[in-house]
């Protein structure tokens, strides 16, 4: 019966002041909207940023200039190099004879401005092997993709990224047309189809021509890595150990760094995850103001609900039962705000999912159970010192209390 006394009084001592009730629900509500807000932003840019890795297939290796500790990236890498020796073309043909490799790519990249019948434009230009399209798992939309030349000897042959095609040619057909690459003529013999960005780089905004005919353009001695596929049932630890004894055996010394695609993932997992946290602990800060409104609030309700606990304890209700019952107040405050901030978070999450489509988001259920437990949990800490207060209050003094 003194129980259901206990629950009759907080949800009375709630309704019975609902300006100062919200006020401070509102506090927590706004601190999980935060929380869930930013953390939804940063999850979403985590996973969105894998799986543009995760696009180009789990069976990749890079294989970079230097001996230093990377992360490298298909087209790239990570880090800077200290080069002992260049990697070559041949370097990229005599990996194709290692255990368990599928195919390679020799890739040159830079930037370079190409023209066709009075247009101009700078793009990406990517000097790669007849592989690349295998490679990346990427696709031509029409014509056909650099034919298997011997490497040195290869024609000025370009195929187009799509929003390359689309500036320069509009809705015409670049098939067969040259254009001017770097002040040399290319012939158009195809068009990629539409592959995004990756990590902030353009692929449809590109040009992909022969890799000796990209070093030539570039006047670069050697490629900027190798991209090696491998059997995805072989074992990674012998693929490496394969590529690596095949690149000692051509430079005379280990002076290349292998990066494996899952070591690309964790590297680039550990630093958004750090970020994710960064900008969720950002979030929290509203959450501690909210918790300290619930402070402030239990504190004043202590004092002016006296009478009604020397009432209590005169009726026998033990210390106990009245720190209960005021932690439960406040832990009932911090729910009601809690829920309130996940539907608020979650409501503008999803509002900005669908109106800026180039903002990744997404909002795990976990971490919303999670939220609705620190609500809580801020509640009753905040709720602590005004519930002992209320406590060690003796029948007496609180009902002379006014």
């Amino acid at each position: 019966m003194l129980t259901q006394d206990f629950l009759r009084f907080t949800r009375r001592s709630l309704r019975s002041h609902p300006m100062r009730t919200g006020l401070a629900a509102l506090g927590i509500a706004v601190g999980i909207a935060a929380v869930i807000l930013l953390t939804s932003i940063g999850q979403g840019v985590h996973d969105y940023v894998l799986g543009e890795f995760s696009q180009f297939g789990t069976n990749l290796i890079v294989v970079s200039p230097g001996r230093v500790t990377t992360a490298g990236i298909p087209g790239g890498s990570l880090g800077m190099f200290a080069t002992v020796r260049p990697l070559t073309i041949e370097d990229a043909e005599a990996l194709q004879r290692a255990p368990y490799v599928q195919m390679t790519d020799a890739v040159v990249q830079g930037n370079a401005e190409i023209a066709y019948a009075g247009r101009r434009r700078r793009v990406n230009l990517f000097g790669v092997s007849p592989t690349m399209p295998q490679v990346l798992h990427m696709r031509v939309s029409s014509g056909s993709f650099l034919p298997q030349e011997e490497a040195r000897a290869a024609r000025a042959l370009a195929v187009l990224g799509l929003r390359a095609k689309q500036e320069l040619f509009g809705d015409s057909n670049p098939l067969g047309s040259h254009i001017e690459i770097g002040g040399s003529r290319f012939r158009v013999i195809g068009v990629m189809e539409s592959k995004g960005e990756m990590v902030g780089m353009e692929l449809d905004d590109g040009v992909y021509i022969p890799a000796a005919r990209a070093q030539e353009l570039f006047n670069r001695e050697g490629l900027i890595g190798i991209h090696v596929v491998y059997d995805p049932e072989a074992p990674v630890e012998k693929v490496v150990e394969g590529v690596r004894r095949i690149m000692v055996a051509r430079h005379g010394s280990d002076d290349v760094t292998i990066t494996t695609q899952q070591q690309m993932q964790d590297v680039m997992g550990s630093v958004l995850g750090v970020l994710t946290f960064a900008v969720g602990a950002l979030g929290s800060i509203s959450l501690l103001v909210g918790g300290v409104g619930i402070l402030t609030i239990m504190t004043i309700t202590v004092s002016e609900r006296t009478t009604e606990i020397g009432l209590l304890r005169a009726l026998g209700a033990r210390q106990g039962q009245i720190l209960a019952l005021f932690l439960a107040e406040a832990a009932l405050l911090a729910a009601v705000g809690g829920a309130g901030g996940l539907a608020l978070g979650a409501g503008i999450a999803r509002l900005l999912s669908l109106t800026v489509a180039a903002l990744p988001v997404s909002t795990p259920w976990w971490f919303a159970v999670l939220a609705e437990g620190v609500a809580v949990s801020v509640g009753l800490a905040a709720g602590v010192f005004p519930a002992f207060r209320a406590a060690r209050l003796t029948p007496v003094d609180a009902l002379r209390a006014e």
